[in-house]
């Protein structure tokens, strides 16, 4: 092997890597340690970098919104006023979206409890009654079950007795949450900010991205990064777009149809159905079991009712909605989303459930352009099976390497 820089600089990087790879090994406590602690001091751009990322989705059709809006009078005033005007509409779309839902969902949530603890004594009698009659039944085939009590004395002194006993963790877990709770609120007010200047500057900041990019590496190496970055983006898009829509979508139904049904909180629940809808396969059943719940504190034979409806409206979903909404545009077999969510979702909980499709998907077809290249350099394959499969030719001049005078 000839021993020259080149080679020795990639020996000594080889050798700088295998250290600090045998030190986290050996120090897995240290490593965690510091990777919460780059994690906690990066937490707002990522923040940011995400509520960007969702923010774009809005500005984009925004943005082309703004330009029918002016037809033929598009000029430079227009195009200059563009992104601040359009950019303020966005922000003001989403935060109406926040606090819509806020306000629709805790007065409804606060109804339900108060209705709940109103109807608890008459709830409790009768279903002591039906449990009488369920024993009586039982013990007629020499089935005996238990007696049902409920002595209100004693679930007070047991009250009384938990809160002096658990009391003062209690008030130090709530000063604990209080304090975590301060600290994110500060976090998503500077996540927010660097968003909005993400936002203001994309095409910039991916300018610039790509200057760095042609700087640090080959073109043909580059070229891939740049063709990676694009399949991530356009997957990514796809997936929040069509999960917004079918959200939607289902929520609107879902209030549409208890209103028909005439079962209660129709607003709470259908929002809640939408929202949890989001979360890919196993969202559904999570709107499923937060309504019936709700239903059942009030009304338990009309969360029968709505259970019976939710299913029905499900197979609709699974059958006509999702896949003509979100269709095939994140290009995953739906044997992989299963796993691609339940792997997510046992590793990072919710924001697992919600990235691990996506990103599965671009990891898919990676894979995907990967084998059928190799396929057709050996002659198994002629012909790509998708024009998403042949590789990217678009590279526009104004994204490409910076040029020799400069920007």
């Amino acid at each position: 092997m000839d021993l020259n820089k080149k080679t020795m600089q990639r020996l000594a990087l080889l050798i700088a890597f295998a250290v600090v790879l045998a030190w986290a090994l050996t120090h897995p406590g240290q490593v965690a340690h510091v990777f919460s602690v780059v994690i906690t001091l990066l937490l707002p751009f990522l923040l940011g970098g995400c509520m960007a990322f969702l923010g774009n989705v809005f500005l984009r059709p925004i943005e082309v919104g703004w330009q029918r809006l002016w037809g033929k009078k598009y000029g430079p005033r227009q195009k200059a006023a563009q992104r601040p005007v359009c950019l303020v509409v966005t922000c003001l779309l989403l935060t109406g979206i926040i606090f819509a839902i806020f306000f629709v969902v805790v007065p409804a949530l606060q109804e339900s409890v108060m209705s709940f603890i109103a109807v608890l004594p008459e709830r409790l009698d009768q279903l002591k009654v039906w449990w009488d009659q369920l024993a009586g039944y039982m013990a007629s085939h020499a089935i005996y079950l238990p007696d049902f009590s409920f002595n209100g004395e004693k679930l007070q002194t047991w009250l009384n007795n938990f809160f002096e006993k658990y009391g003062q963790a209690f008030v130090d877990a709530t000063i604990g949450v209080t304090s975590s709770l301060f600290s994110l609120v500060v976090n998503l007010v500077l996540g927010w900010v660097f968003s909005l200047y993400i936002l203001a500057q994309k095409e910039t900041l991916s300018r610039q991205a790509l200057k760095v990019v042609h700087s640090l590496f080959s073109q043909k190496r580059a070229q891939k990064i740049v063709d990676v970055a694009r399949l991530t983006n356009r997957t990514f898009s796809s997936f929040v777009t069509g999960q917004l829509t079918e959200a939607v979508i289902l929520g609107s139904l879902c209030f549409v149809g208890m209103l028909i049904l005439r079962l209660p909180y129709a607003g709470v629940v259908s929002v809640l159905v939408g929202f949890t809808a989001l979360i890919p396969i196993f969202g559904a059943f999570i709107g499923l079991g937060i309504g019936a719940f709700l239903i059942l504190l009030v009304h338990p034979i009309q969360a029968l009712w709505f259970i019976l409806f939710f299913l029905i409206l499900q197979q609709v979903e699974g059958n006509l909605i999702y896949p003509r909404v979100v269709g095939k545009s994140v290009g995953l077999p739906g044997i992989w989303v299963l796993v691609a969510v339940t792997l997510g979702g046992n590793a990072f909980g919710l924001v697992g459930m919600l990235l691990s499709v996506p990103l599965c998907s671009v990891l898919y077809a990676l894979a995907r352009q990967g084998v059928n290249s190799r396929l057709r350099r050996k002659g198994l394959l002629p012909v790509p099976d998708t024009a998403e499969e042949a590789p990217a030719k678009e590279a526009p001049p104004a994204e490409g390497p910076p040029k020799k005078q400069g920007e």
